[in-house]
């Protein structure tokens, strides 16, 4: 069960990231966060020093946790027991689902991304591009241990690859979003993983 100090801090965050969508990053202030909340701003300084650093913490929690999904050392663990080709497709299936379902799960991150969130700055900017980066080497590594192992083709650029699975993946979910359609639908994550598996599987 999460310590009263850890619920706190994401009440802050929730009630945060909903102005955030909802008025714009730059229209939300603190002091109004705390009024949503019936908290004092002393309560939020305990764990920010100001919005900048709820909205990092927001984007850097999307990270970490597809960080978590596409754990190279599991894939290595996985791939070392010499799988049959049919259960490493399933396999990656899986990871490459939850990572979608990962970034789906944070509709502001999409927001951020295309600028789509009135107010934000150079700073928010740059920190962004940098977490998307952080990704895109995340499952360039794992392209990478697929290609040694024989099961993703060998003409496969790492780089070029994650880029387009991610990219491809955020701008179906803003469009989504911008049509008020459910990309959560199973349908359309099974979609995007299909047509991604079949072109980079060594057939």
């Amino acid at each position: 069960m999460p310590q009263k100090g850890d619920r706190r801090k994401q009440q802050i965050i929730d009630a945060a990231k909903e102005m955030f969508l909802e008025k714009g990053y730059q229209s939300t202030h603190i002091g109004q966060v705390c009024e949503k909340l019936d908290i004092a701003r002393g309560t939020v300084y305990q764990y920010f020093n100001n919005k900048k650093e709820i909205l990092f913490t927001l984007v850097d929690a999307v990270a970490e946790r597809v960080r978590e999904v596409l754990n190279n050392d599991l894939l290595r663990d996985y791939l070392s027991q010499k799988p049959e080709k049919e259960d490493v497709i399933n396999f990656m299936k899986k990871r490459i689902s939850s990572s979608i379902e990962v970034i789906l799960s944070e509709p502001i991150i999409i927001k951020l991304i295309f600028k789509d969130i009135p107010g934000i700055d150079s700073k928010i900017i740059k920190h962004v591009a940098n977490t998307i980066e952080d990704i895109r080497s995340i499952m360039a590594e794992e392209i990478t241990e697929l290609k040694a192992n024989n099961f993703f083709r060998d003409s496969l650029d790492p780089l070029i690859t994650s880029s387009i699975l991610l990219g491809g993946v955020m701008l179906i979910i803003y469009e989504y979003d911008k049509a008020g359609k459910d990309v959560l639908k199973i349908e359309v994550i099974d979609s995007i993983v299909k047509n991604y598996m079949n072109g980079v599987l060594n057939l």
